[in-house]
């Protein structure tokens, strides 16, 4: 019997290579538990430094400066964390009218052509955002709540949309991997 979520038992039964529900394609090389752990991390302080602020305010009538700067940043990490979570899981974001529709070969050339489109557009982002954060550095840049180094809040931008760009191509590698087989 099958939960009323479930999609009915035809869909099901023609999984193939572009499906979430492929257990094979779950298995990346790089433990998705890093993926996780960066995001409890990320959630926990978030909640921590926004609870620490709420706390001051309603003592105080003051409010701790640089919990803004730290929480724009941290809400940054956290997105980009669980985009290549979710990008390895084949749970971003598509129109599913076009992607689950048709035969299966169409799905899995679909699949194939969206994970190589996240490589191009994620390399591209790493790239430009490189020379944001050369700029950030050159040009002596500060944040405006704490005076530190904007870089060291840039940094990380290139290097996570470096490992997003990399879990969807070992995405577009398994799935290639998947339609190779009989």
């Amino acid at each position: 019997m099958s939960a009323p979520n479930d999609p009915p038992r035809d869909a099901r039964a023609d999984a193939d290579a572009a499906t979430p529900d492929h257990p094979d394609l779950e298995n990346t090389r790089v433990p998705l538990r890093i993926e996780d752990w960066l995001t409890v991390v990320a959630m926990a302080l978030l909640a921590l430094i926004t609870f620490g602020n709420v706390i001051a305010r309603y003592f105080t009538d003051q409010s701790f400066a640089w919990t803004e700067e730290f929480s724009i940043f941290l809400m940054i990490v956290l997105t980009l964390v669980a985009s290549s979570a979710a990008v390895a899981r084949h749970r971003h974001i598509r129109i599913e009218f076009f992607a689950d529709a048709g035969s299966s070969r169409r799905r899995h050339l679909l699949a194939l052509w969206g994970a190589m489109a996240m490589v191009l557009l994620f390399l591209l982002m790493a790239g430009l955002s490189v020379r944001m954060v050369w700029d950030h550095y050159i040009y002596e840049e500060v944040s405006p709540g704490l005076g530190l180094p904007q870089w060291w809040y840039s940094m990380w931008l290139p290097i996570l949309s470096l490992a997003i760009a990399l879990r969807a191509l070992g995405r577009f590698n398994r799935l290639r991997r998947a339609g190779e087989q009989p």
